[in-house]
């Protein structure tokens, strides 16, 4: 399967209309101040600029995306810069809510067979459970009357075991809830706010 069709969900595509006569050097040098960061490396050429970014500092405007290309249509009425972005943030966001699901699958998985009662353990249980209900009632409690000793019921003997809490599934879901929200969230919210930054950029001057 190519990756154009699934590359959505770690890239944001976006386009903008710029001014009638607009040059690209014009474009370009409004938008330098962007990848003259610290950690980012770019090449210009007459119509697109491309870009990569290592270690980027959180301050940086563009710190979500990782690399990107900016192009510049002049085959319309009027140019176009289309721009092309890579996000590695929000490929682990997309991918983190599978992993997490996953593992709260494994869970229940193996809490089906995690510490089985194996046939030592029941005949152990059936053994306590029949000595409590053969233990004699002391002679002063006979005295005064007291009740015997109930038998165990089942609830009771499978205490005798003990009683220990099988794993629960529910915090791999939640943090696969809180992922899944992430990445929607930030899906939407940096393909806006990029689109904004370059409108405002280019409206400068």
């Amino acid at each position: 399967m190519s990756l154009r069709f699934i590359d959505w969900v770690w890239q944001v595509k976006g386009s903008l209309t710029l001014a009638p006569g607009q040059s690209s050097d014009d474009v370009f040098d409004k938008l330098d101040p962007l990848f003259q960061q610290k950690g980012t490396s770019h090449e210009r050429t007459n119509d697109a600029l491309v870009f990569h970014k290592k270690d980027q500092a959180a301050q940086d405007e563009m710190s979500v995306f990782d690399s990107g290309i900016l192009k510049i249509d002049k085959g319309g009425a009027v140019p176009v810069l289309r721009y092309r972005l890579t996000s590695r943030i929000l490929l682990f966001c997309f991918l983190a809510p599978l992993l997490f699901f996953g593992i709260g699958q494994l869970t229940i998985a193996m809490g089906k067979f995690d510490k089985l009662p194996t046939a030592a353990d029941i005949a152990e249980k059936k053994e306590a459970a029949a000595k409590m209900g053969k233990m004699p009632l002391n002679p002063i409690d006979q005295a005064l009357g007291a009740p015997a000793p109930e038998k165990p019921g089942k609830d009771r003997a499978d205490k005798l075991g003990g009683d220990d809490k099988k794993p629960s599934p529910t915090p791999a879901y939640v943090f696969a809830a809180i992922f899944a929200v992430l990445y929607i969230v930030g899906r939407v919210l940096e393909g806006h706010l990029v689109k904004t930054l370059f409108k405002r950029r280019l409206n400068t001057g």
